[in-house]
């Protein structure tokens, strides 16, 4: 590493923090605590903390995470463990925890287990090896105590060391049956989720609810089992198909579906 006489920074391989130090003609302690903005920062000359952070920037200077995080015992990674990453929903969720960790300096790293539970042990353990702090949770029963502090989104059973993200199903249901009730429809096919899925007996019920509110019939034999595990648009298909007639424009019934969430 040099200097040219226009002041710009020449490097070769990858910029340490004693490299950084030395390049400063400082100690190594006063560079971190600049860059890490810890407490002892504050004693340190403003000209000081500028020409530290300055540069850093010139030098292009990335922290070594695996030995950061060994100094301070911490990770600064959340496992996110899902029912499925590719569909809509799942994706949907999981960018939108992206989006807060990223801006609060956080990594994660994501599974699929696809309601296998020999794989979502495995993947568990997995993530627990790569030294997560956290575990986030999509559309995934937990039916007891974690190790680590877990968010259950779509959760709905009381375990230790869970807290759950419990969705408003009587709300969603009720907005959908008014608004088909408003268009003139009462007889509704209703899709239930497999019983895989972590909320699909809590959907379930508060469409029964909902519907006994509303003096709605629910016509077995427009209520189908889906049964597939996977959440794709395709598990709906025959079961759609059997409610529209084959020689007609208009459908025997309306659709709604308590699958995919």
């Amino acid at each position: 590493m040099k200097t040219s006489k226009a002041g710009r920074v020449h490097t070769k391989g990858i910029i340490t923090l004693k490299s950084l130090a030395s390049h400063l003609g400082l100690s190594a302690g006063t560079v971190s605590s600049v860059l890490n903005s810890s407490p002892a920062a504050r004693s340190i000359p403003e000209r000081t903390r500028n020409r530290v952070l300055e540069a850093a920037r010139q030098l292009n200077y990335r922290p070594n995470f695996a030995a950061r995080s060994l100094r301070i015992r911490r990770t600064y990674t959340v496992g996110i463990i899902a029912e499925e990453i590719g569909d809509a929903y799942g994706a949907t969720v999981i960018s939108g925890i992206e989006a807060f960790l990223r801006k609060n300096n956080f990594f994660f790293l994501a599974v699929a287990h696809r309601h296998d539970s020999q794989l979502l042990r495995t993947y568990s353990q997995l993530l627990l090896a790569r030294g997560v702090e956290g575990i986030i949770t999509i559309d995934t029963s937990i039916d007891r105590k974690p190790v680590l502090p877990t968010v259950a989104i779509a959760g709905h059973r009381r375990v230790a060391n869970v807290t759950n993200i419990v969705l408003d199903h009587h709300c969603a249901v009720r907005l959908v049956l008014r608004h088909l009730l408003d268009l003139g429809h009462k007889r509704i096919a209703f899709f239930r989720g497999p019983s895989s899925s972590s909320d699909s007996v809590a959907r379930w019920k508060a469409i029964r609810e909902v519907a006994a509110e509303l003096n709605l019939s629910i016509y077995p034999e427009l209520v189908f089992q889906l049964e597939d595990a996977v959440n794709l648009p395709e598990i709906g298909y025959l079961p759609a198909k059997r409610c529209w007639p084959q020689k007609s424009p208009s459908p025997r019934c309306s659709l709604t579906t308590t699958f995919p969430p």
